[in-house]
């Protein structure tokens, strides 16, 4: 998941009380304040706070969990005739602090039919944001829900992922006939390419993509990211920095 603060940022107040209401039931004061009706003036500091708050919450990713799991459980629960929590304890996420760490990730998930051997090729692995790129690419489109590959970084660039779709498809079909035939094969040299660019060894490479939910329970990415990270947040100590280690050329 990726958060786009910079656009919550820009949305002017009467954009994110729209959007607010867009999702869930909006108070009264929020309806009147959409509606261009009179705030009196008792009411405007209390109005700022909502607006900050609905703003806040727009671009956080346990508000987000927490409004995805209460109606899952509930349905779950009426389905099974029982009460209590759906899920065994809360969601668990982790920072990926660099273009590495998203990509390394990425190929992880995307993955993991072929690892379980369930299917055998990219196209055929459901649930994947893979298989909607591949679809979506033979039809020479662009799927609307994920943050596309941009190329090469340049100015004025729009948000996406720095690297060719083609060359990271490339890249995750190799790694996954290494894994599938469970042998070590080798990375082709335009892939490699990708790699070094990445500043992660294809033996790293293979590591990461079979191994990455062994190796991380915490923030990932380079070592230096993760200093920055920890710098960020006043931590003293970087734990998981061993495992980082991964994301560097031998």
């Amino acid at each position: 998941m990726r958060i786009d603060i910079e656009s919550a940022n820009n949305w002017s107040d009467r954009e994110v009380v729209e959007q607010w209401h867009r999702c869930f039931n909006g108070t009264g004061l929020g309806q009147k304040f959409v509606k261009g009706e009179v705030i009196e003036e008792y009411q405007v500091a209390k109005l700022k706070h909502l607006i900050a708050t609905y703003r806040s919450r727009l671009c956080d990713i346990s508000w987000f969990m927490r409004c995805l799991n209460e109606p899952i459980a509930r349905k779950a629960n009426i389905e099974d005739n029982c009460t209590g929590h759906f899920w065994e304890g809360r969601f668990k996420s982790q920072a990926l602090l660099d273009e590495a760490a998203v990509l390394a990730c990425m190929a992880y998930v995307e993955l993991n039919p072929i690892r379980a051997k369930m299917v055998d090729t990219l196209e055929n692995s459901d649930h994947t944001s893979i298989q909607l790129r591949v679809n979506a690419a033979l039809k020479g489109e662009q799927p609307s829900k994920l943050l596309p590959f941009i190329g090469d970084e340049r100015l004025n660039q729009p948000k996406g992922i720095n690297f060719a779709l083609k060359d990271y498809l490339e890249l995750v079909d190799e790694t996954g006939r290494i894994i599938r035939d469970d042998k070590r094969g080798s990375i082709s040299a335009k892939s490699t390419k990708i790699l070094m660019k990445l500043n992660i060894s294809s033996d790293n490479w293979i590591k990461l993509t079979s191994e990455f939910g062994e190796l991380f329970h915490g923030p990932v990415g380079e070592t230096q990211s993760l200093t920055r990270y920890c710098e960020h947040l006043q931590k003293r100590r970087r734990h998981f920095s061993k495992s980082c280690l991964h994301f560097q050329a031998d």
